[in-house]
């Protein structure tokens, strides 16, 4: 049960709030766990970069997708914007930011940024990485970030990028060894609810090894 006067979305995660509700039609973002949901951050990527901004397909889908966490942001259950995280020793990456043109007065983009960025904050990141291409570092300023020290600007894809960082506060309830396992098991995002194998646990071990006897 959800408090009187408070929505199902409201008790969610910022990175993990999508309902696909007919009528919901606010923006919403979900990690993708499926093939079909990575088919639509495939097609809002090859609409922004490869389509938009004339990216060649090789260098947008650069073999790095397979290794990485997506976010997926819908307007009602229409697919609009995405992001995609990776993860190195101290710092998680936020990269492939895109969001489709007829979309972007809704500030889609900096919601998946913050989303990106607390969704690593659960994974128990506190310095981040993103790279923002020259003419757009206000806006990433505007969020909180700032210029690596140190770094020049460097090219790639036809566009002029500089490095950028934001660190943050820890996060109290981050996962870490010594939570429970069954935490560790759930779906990515969902860690506050019970998955799949919270429920198989409750069959317990013995009615398991009983069913493997009678085979």
């Amino acid at each position: 049960m959800y408090p009187r006067g408070v929505s199902i979305k409201e008790t969610r995660a910022i990175y993990d709030d999508f309902l696909d509700l007919e009528q919901d039609q606010d923006v919403s973002i979900t990690v993708v766990r499926s093939i079909e949901d990575f088919m639509r951050v495939v097609a809002v990527r090859g609409a922004t970069f490869v389509a938009e901004q004339d990216c060649p397909y090789e260098e947008e889908f650069d073999g790095n997708d397979f290794s990485a966490s997506h976010l997926l942001a819908y307007v009602g259950k229409e697919p609009v914007g995405c992001l995609r995280i990776r993860y190195f020793a101290g710092f998680a990456k936020l990269e492939r930011l895109a969001v489709r043109h007829e979309y972007r007065s809704r500030q889609i983009g900096t919601r998946l940024m913050k989303a990106g960025v607390e969704f690593c904050r659960a994974k128990g990141y506190r310095r981040i990485y993103g790279r923002a291409q020259k003419d757009l570092l206000n806006y990433y300023v505007n969020m909180g970030w700032k210029q690596l020290e140190g770094s020049s600007e460097f090219f790639f894809s036809d566009y002029a990028y500089v490095e950028i960082v934001i660190d943050t506060d820890p996060n109290p309830d981050a996962i870490a060894l010594g939570v429970d396992p069954y935490v560790l098991m759930r779906p990515e995002g969902r860690w506050d609810r019970p998955g799949v194998l919270d429920r198989s646990a409750q069959r317990g071990a013995g009615q398991v090894a009983a069913g493997k006897k009678k085979s």
